[in-house]
């Protein structure tokens, strides 16, 4: 047993260095959670998060230009809708710069009378039949040169990623704060029998009471071909 408690300040460069991506093809998820397990008060996570956890996801404006050398200035969204109620004119899509189109990740399925007008505003991919197909969709992320991904879609599609073997590591903040009954765990929803996956800690920050913990799956520890920290 030893205390992880330390006293030193991090700066941008540390933080960039402790959250850098391994070579190779690597889905992390970003989640947050009260200290008893809630992943939302009254619907929302911010009441969850803070600052600190907030300043860790990059926005254009905060980039480091040698963090993405030969590469756009900001990855692309991807949106996963088997439905696509999606608006081809909100922000999510009509603002998205040329060079970091949305990705839509949809079904063969999707009316294609939604489909037809985000197909050229967004780039449209087709995995799976009647549901999204997670691991045809990562396959074609990746062929698309998107190696390293950070999944924020929630409890609903982070349980799935987890059935799917597809989580490659965690980004965990927990809030000081009792939520009470009621809320949904980070996995939530009807998904197929997943086994517990142990996890290792890969490090411990602290901010005002938040704890930002970062977990990677055990198992990785021994596919040095994955670059696993």
């Amino acid at each position: 047993m030893r205390q992880i408690y330390t006293a030193s300040d991090l700066r941008d460069t540390d933080l960039a260095a402790l959250y850098a991506y391994p070579p190779g093809l690597w889905l992390r998820a970003n989640m947050v959670s009260s200290v008893d397990g809630a992943a939302h008060l009254d619907g929302v996570t911010r009441g969850l998060s803070s600052a600190a956890d907030r300043h860790l996801p990059v926005r254009q404006h905060e980039l480091w230009p040698d963090l993405r050398p030969g590469r756009n200035p900001t990855p692309p969204i991807a949106v996963v809708s088997a439905r696509l109620d999606l608006d081809p004119s909100s922000r999510l899509i009509a603002s998205a710069p040329p060079s970091a189109r949305t990705i839509v990740i949809t079904t063969a399925q999707a009316p294609a009378e939604r489909r037809i007008p985000l197909d050229g505003p967004a780039e449209v991919i087709v995995a799976g039949q009647e549901t999204v197909d997670l691991k045809a969709a990562i396959t074609a992320l990746a062929e698309r040169g998107h190696r390293r991904i950070l999944a924020e879609g929630g409890p609903h599609l982070l349980a799935r990623i987890a059935a799917a073997g597809l989580l490659d590591e965690l980004c965990l903040t927990i809030g000081p704060v009792l939520a009470g009954p009621g809320a949904d765990r980070i996995l939530a929803g009807a998904t197929s029998v997943m086994p517990p996956q142990p996890l290792t800690l890969a490090h411990v920050l602290e901010d005002d009471g938040f704890l930002l913990c970062r977990y990677t799956r055990k198992d990785l520890l021994y596919q040095t071909g994955r670059g696993a920290c």
